[in-house]
């Protein structure tokens, strides 16, 4: 009776990762996000030109990212409503957003590993776009209260 060949592995085996390592990203990317948030309160955005000027704008329509800055520096500042007239879906996915934050930084302290199917990921691509792309329409409308 012959053995029958194995075939080597694609890739050899990772040493398991440590809690530092398994840490980097998601404190890189708060890291980052807080000191763009910093900036963002020091350097007002609401001055014209005071951190450059958005294409979208100049060729004439608003995107939905549109007062994205200006709802930042309202938020620093503790103005929630003038956040929310500068970018209401900034506002809305901002919860969201925190707390995806939130679970990836967890998963990573905790070792975890989220298994993510396609189908869900790609319906709420989906849904993200149609929703911003709905968000778009409606603050170009002739006044629109969604306008930056």
């Amino acid at each position: 009776m012959t053995q029958q060949p194995t075939a080597p592995p694609l890739a050899p085996a990772k040493p398991p990762q440590t809690r530092g390592q398994r840490l980097v990203a998601p404190l890189a990317t708060i890291g980052a996000l807080g000191a763009t948030t910093l900036a963002l309160h020091f350097r007002d955005p609401h001055s014209q030109g005071s951190w450059g000027f958005c294409p979208s704008a100049a060729l004439g329509f608003w995107c939905p990212g549109c007062g994205g800055l200006r709802a930042v520096n309202d938020l620093t500042n503790g103005h929630l409503v003038d956040a929310a007239s500068s970018n209401l879906a900034f506002i809305v996915a901002l919860p969201f957003l925190v707390a995806g934050l939130a679970l990836w930084a967890t998963d990573r302290w905790r070792g975890h590993q989220r298994q993510l199917s396609m189908t869900s990921v790609s319906r709420v691509a989906v849904t993200v776009i149609v929703l911003m792309a709905v968000f778009t329409v409606l603050r170009n409308l002739t006044g629109s209260w969604l306008a930056p």
